[in-house]
């Protein structure tokens, strides 16, 4: 199976996200996950299959802290409410997000519940938030 055909087939891992935020989230197709990840994701070099190396990048903050309340104040401390938030998730069977990050802050449990691990995207800013489940946030600068 490529990764066109396996892209977005389950769709039931963010239900509940989409339900608790309405109509205000878009999910994208598999041409725009990748032209966000080419903006992002894309520019890092891997250390395992699910993990980016962040050698290189301008580190701004880490933290041990795993939970939706520190999603919520990283959110709200590197974005604007109505800045872009692009989530994507360790799975590409999991069709990516794009919604307002005061909307992610907003609905940052729900965000975390949806996957083992994730990646946000702010846009404007050019800074990715990576999610380990059980080993924290590294917030950064996307390399140029």
């Amino acid at each position: 199976m490529s990764a066109r055909t396996g892209y977005g087939t389950q769709p039931d891992a963010i239900a509940g996200l989409l339900a608790a935020a309405g109509g205000a989230v878009v999910v994208l197709s598999y041409e725009e996950d990748r032209t966000f990840a080419a903006l992002s994701l894309s520019r890092f070099g891997a250390v395992t299959s699910s993990r980016l190396n962040w050698a290189g990048a301008e580190v701004l903050q880490s933290s041990p802290v795993f939970d939706g309340d520190e999603l919520r104040k990283l959110l709200r401390g590197y974005a604007r409410p109505e800045e872009l938030a692009v989530v994507f998730w360790g799975n590409l069977a999991v069709p990516s997000l794009a919604l307002e990050a005061g909307l992610a802050a907003a609905h940052a449990d729900a965000v975390l519940e949806c996957c083992y691990e994730c990646w946000i995207y702010l846009v404007d800013t050019r800074v990715l938030i990576e999610f380990q489940d059980g080993e924290g946030f590294i917030v950064g600068r996307v390399p140029s």
